[in-house]
């Protein structure tokens, strides 16, 4: 049986182990039992290595026995996202190619998360090479919905967002390039943040000037959010785009065990555009949804405008740029191993082989207007709130939505332009649970802010959480 400890955040773990009210090695085997009962049905885990954390915990009681000081998340048993390189465990990307490596050394998010005292147990499932926002591939199958096991658990950090919202862990690592922290936030009900380019520095072995994809975090609370920020966020010195504000400006009062907070959003500029201004379609159910937040932003005190920024260059953006992207993380891949690579990869890898300098050349001018257009809308807005997900969690058994409100999508990336979009802004952007349709799927609101102004996102998205408390409703599994 499901343990209360299953349910904790990770704030209330690390205190609960930190105080000695439980051990590190009860958290690990809580956490190992709960993955038993669960992962037969939702195919999330995909590697363990229980011995070994199994000796972290213990290791990890015998330094709290002899007093020594305590890391923030130590002893904290976490699964890590099967793109991101833990040393010593195998890391897929969900790829045939890759089935049997296992990395030598950790990626900046793992180093920094095993730095704060986390215990690495396993890994999460994703889609081939994280593309697409659904998590299925040849080497370990598909990942399902906690809320309804015939449903997709979005993608491409799906794995995480399935074990966050059955109770495996409260808290995970992920990326987000086209709304992979986001898009499986909304499907499983938990919280999925964007960073800021910046935050999370890129730094080698990966390319340390990319911009459109970043490290993340997906919760079940922002709270735990903010806490994972605190501890991982910060500049790098390898990192020539780390925004250099240490992770320290995410340690809130508000957030503080025990704390008492009152959510108000007295003088917040909200501007509210379901459909980014008639930019994406939206399913019916969806959309009637998301409406349900305005008169929420204004029962806590703030200022809700139907107005929406200027999106028109975004769509160049995004495509230009993920194609480069594809292009240098996978183009000699594609060349020489083309047959084993599923097709939207090599869809999207070749259409960056195909690029020229005068398409580089228009990507980079639209992306100056669409800095201008961003920089003008935020000057009169304080966040700008929308859709997630354009579609409810879909039928697991497809590759990705075909159409919306019976209308065909032209490829598989167009029932994520509520993401895309956003994406292509650099902006932060956080998805927060928000209601669930009549057949109890999970829907969430998308809450966009400035360049830089992660902070004041959590503050805002925070608020909305505490009105609503949607996100304390848990999934049948």
């Amino acid at each position: 049986m499901t343990s209360e400890l299953t349910w904790l955040s990770t704030r209330e773990l690390a205190d609960q182990i930190a105080t000695g009210r439980i051990s590190a090695v009860e958290a690990a085997d809580d956490h190992f039992e709960r993955i038993d009962e669960v992962n037969a049905t939702l195919n999330a885990v995909v590697t363990m290595d229980a011995e070994a954390a199994l000796a972290r915990a213990v290791e990890a009681d015998a330094a709290f026995a002899k007093g020594e000081r305590l890391r923030p998340l130590h002893g904290v048993p976490m699964t890590h996202k099967d793109t991101h390189s833990t040393a010593g465990m195998r890391t897929t990307l969900g790829s045939p190619i890759f089935a049997e490596t296992v990395p030598q050394t950790d990626s900046l998010i793992i180093a920094r998360l095993k730095a704060a005292g986390v215990n690495t147990t396993g890994k999460t499932n994703v889609p081939e090479f994280a593309a697409g926002s659904h998590t299925f591939n040849p080497v370990f199958g598909t990942t399902v919905n906690p809320y309804d096991s015939g449903r997709s658990a979005g993608g491409s950090s799906g794995g995480v967002g399935a074990v966050i919202a059955a109770g495996v862990q409260a808290s995970g690592d992920g990326s987000d390039m086209g709304g992979s922290l986001r898009i499986p936030g909304s499907f499983n009900n938990v919280v999925g943040l964007r960073p800021s380019n910046g935050r999370i520095p890129h730094v080698p072995p990966e390319n340390p000037w990319s911009w459109l994809s970043q490290g993340g975090f997906m919760a079940r609370t922002v709270g735990d959010i903010a806490l994972l920020m605190e501890l991982v966020a910060g500049p790098a010195p390898d990192g020539p785009g780390s925004i250099v504000e240490s992770g320290r400006v995410f340690d809130l009062p508000e957030f503080r065990l025990g704390a008492w907070y009152e959510p108000s959003l007295d003088g917040v500029r909200v501007a509210f555009a379901p459909d980014l201004g008639g930019m994406i379609r939206v399913e019916s159910e969806v959309l009637d949804i998301v409406r349900k937040a305005a008169p929420v932003f204004e029962e806590l005190g703030a200022q809700v405008s139907d107005e929406c920024m200027r999106l028109i260059d975004a769509d160049e953006v995004f495509d230009v740029q993920r194609a480069y992207d594809f292009l240098m993380s996978w183009g000699d891949l594609v060349r020489t191993r083309r047959s084993e690579i599923k097709e939207s990869v090599v869809w999207n890898t070749e259409r960056g082989m195909a690029l020229t300098s005068a398409d580089l050349v228009s990507k980079d001018n639209a992306r100056a207007r669409l800095l201008q257009a961003t920089q003008e809308f935020f000057a009169e807005h304080d966040v700008l709130v929308t859709t997630t997900a354009q579609v409810l969690p879909f039928d697991a058994a497809i590759e990705y939505p075909t159409e919306i409100n019976g209308r065909p999508l032209d490829t598989y990336l167009d029932w994520m332009r509520s993401a895309t979009l956003i994406s292509a802004t650099g902006c932060p952007a956080i998805s927060v649970p928000a209601g669930f349709s009549a057949s109890g799927l999970p829907v969430g609101i998308q809450i966009v802010a400035a360049p830089g102004q992660d902070v004041r996102l959590l503050q805002i998205a925070h608020a909305f959480e505490e009105a609503t408390a949607f996100h304390r409703r848990r999934p049948p599994v």
